[in-house]
């Protein structure tokens, strides 16, 4: 079979060094599978990442299956169809799922995850476990996925750690970054570049950048919503056609261009309190109620983020307890 090699290095940077670790993927073309019906459930999975908006979104022709509230496709996170490195890949997660997710404190299915996306990064509504769409989404998963060892991430899975500011990130400056680097694809009004009607019929998607803020893009309770998070993948993939070897952005500017996107209005989702019961477990940078530690708001939306780590790894806070 042939196999697209993807070249790059996944960086291993501790939050103290800057070592990296060498290595490359090989994902294999779901274009050379044949047409039987294998071959035509993975790449409509394919589709289906690329395509959310149009095929299970608001697009979609049928009403019924509009899941993903967002003009947003999964490939908008999960960049190249999931296959890119370091990009959020949905290559090399089919081994380590089942997994425990904190956010639930309980052990979810693969399937849980995607439509923890959907309901979050997607702003939609969860999609039936049994449907065609998500046994295609796994599907395309587990073929790309081909190289990965059970039970061990690939290197290059999720995006690089950086290290974290030692003082708060600055949202005035963010929007001078913004202004000169992300505007050009995302709009200066942070709407994206949205595709006219004929573009969105031949491409199957609604937006060419998609939007970082308003109606039309994730919500607060999404991964993507976390300042740290946001950052790591900034830093390692934009502007769009970055890679993590070659970043563009410091460190500083992507915390602050992140900090300046954080205070734009966007979909809220409800119950986010039920997030994370086990208080020790929630993220420092979870920027939403209930908080944890004897730490201001702002702290947890803009850093510095290391006294709060301390705070939770020293043991004061309490399992399943609420400040």
């Amino acid at each position: 079979m042939r196999k697209r090699l993807l070249f790059a290095s996944a960086i291993a940077i501790g939050l103290s060094t800057g070592a990296r670790a060498e290595t490359s993927w090989t994902v294999p073309d779901p274009d050379t599978l044949p047409g039987d019906t294998f071959g035509r459930t993975v790449r409509q999975g394919r589709d289906l990442i690329v395509r959310t908006s149009s095929l299970i979104g608001p697009d979609a022709t049928d009403p019924a299956k509009r899941y993903a509230g967002s003009g947003l496709d999964c490939q908008s996170c999960h960049l190249n169809a999931g296959t890119q490195q370091s990009g959020l890949p949905l290559a090399g997660v089919w081994g380590v799922f089942p997994a425990y997710i904190a956010r639930e404190n309980t052990v979810r299915t693969l399937a849980d995850r995607i439509n923890g996306c959907m309901k979050r990064s997607l702003n939609g509504r969860s999609l039936p476990v049994d449907s065609p769409e998500m046994t295609a989404m796994l599907t395309y998963i587990r073929f790309i996925s081909a190289g990965e060892q059970v039970g061990k991430s690939l290197d290059g899975r999720g995006t690089p750690p950086v290290p974290l500011p030692a003082k708060p990130a600055d949202p005035v400056h963010g929007q001078q970054v913004f202004a000169a680097t992300c505007a050009v694809c995302h709009g200066a009004d942070g709407q994206g570049q949205r595709l006219d009607a004929a573009e969105t019929k031949q491409s199957g998607r609604r937006y060419r950048f998609p939007p970082l803020w308003g109606p039309d893009s994730f919500n607060d309770g999404a991964g993507m919503a976390r300042a740290i998070t946001a950052a790591r993948f900034v830093h390692a993939n934009m502007p769009f056609g970055t890679t993590f070897e070659t970043p563009v952005l410091a460190v500083g500017d992507a915390f602050d261009v992140v900090a300046y996107i954080g205070t734009q209005p966007r979909p809220h989702m409800d119950n986010l309190e039920a997030d994370f019961p086990d208080r020790a477990r929630k993220p420092v940078d979870a920027a939403y109620p209930p908080y944890v530690g004897p730490f201001p708001p702002d702290q947890h939306r803009l850093g510095p983020w290391s006294p709060i780590q301390a705070w939770i790894d020293s043991g004061k806070v309490a399992v399943k307890t609420v400040n």
